[in-house]
């Protein structure tokens, strides 16, 4: 059993397609919402909403990972690498015991949102979970990130820090 099994729902089904579903259900509550309520008002309900979903099944996964803070998000960021490495492609450029930088230079995920024309969605489905890993580490782990394909970046950075040991 892996680390993110609760996640993924099924681990038959990869991550990429999990999140076609998802979107496939959220896009048709987020159009009546927007229809209702404005477009702003209505994303920033589906914005919250998918935040606190996200920091708390992180959160619950984590809790059930033994070991230091540390080790937790290390279990948690590598079941999420085996989940997506067929979905993106990334440039390693740092990795040692005071940091892990890379680049996600391409990215089905993004490509599918933006193609929709959804690429905030696909931020909150997507981009914004990584935050909510490295905080499972509760500060032994910091994520910094300047741009994202998603939201029309050259690349993703992703800036990981580590805390004295």
């Amino acid at each position: 059993m892996g680390a993110l099994d609760d996640y993924l729902v099924d681990p038959n089904i990869c991550l990429l397609d999990k999140t076609r579903i998802q979107a496939q259900v959220l896009l048709p509550v987020m159009r009546a919402l927007r229809s209702e309520l404005g477009k702003d008002k209505a994303d920033a309900i589906v914005r919250s909403a998918l935040r606190d979903w996200s920091r708390q099944i992180f959160a619950a996964i984590g809790q059930g990972i033994e070991g230091s803070k540390r080790r937790k998000w290390a279990t948690l960021q590598s079941a999420l690498n085996e989940v997506t490495e067929r979905e993106v492609t990334h440039e390693m450029l740092r990795q040692d015991k005071e940091a892990l930088e890379f680049d996600v230079t391409s990215c089905r995920f993004a490509e599918f949102f933006r193609a929709l024309g959804e690429a905030e969605l696909g931020a909150l489905l997507v981009c914004q979970t990584d935050f909510d890993i490295a905080a499972v580490s509760d500060g032994a782990v910091r994520l910094e990130r300047e741009k994202t394909l998603m939201q029309g970046g050259s690349c993703c950075t992703f800036r990981y820090k580590f805390a004295p040991r």
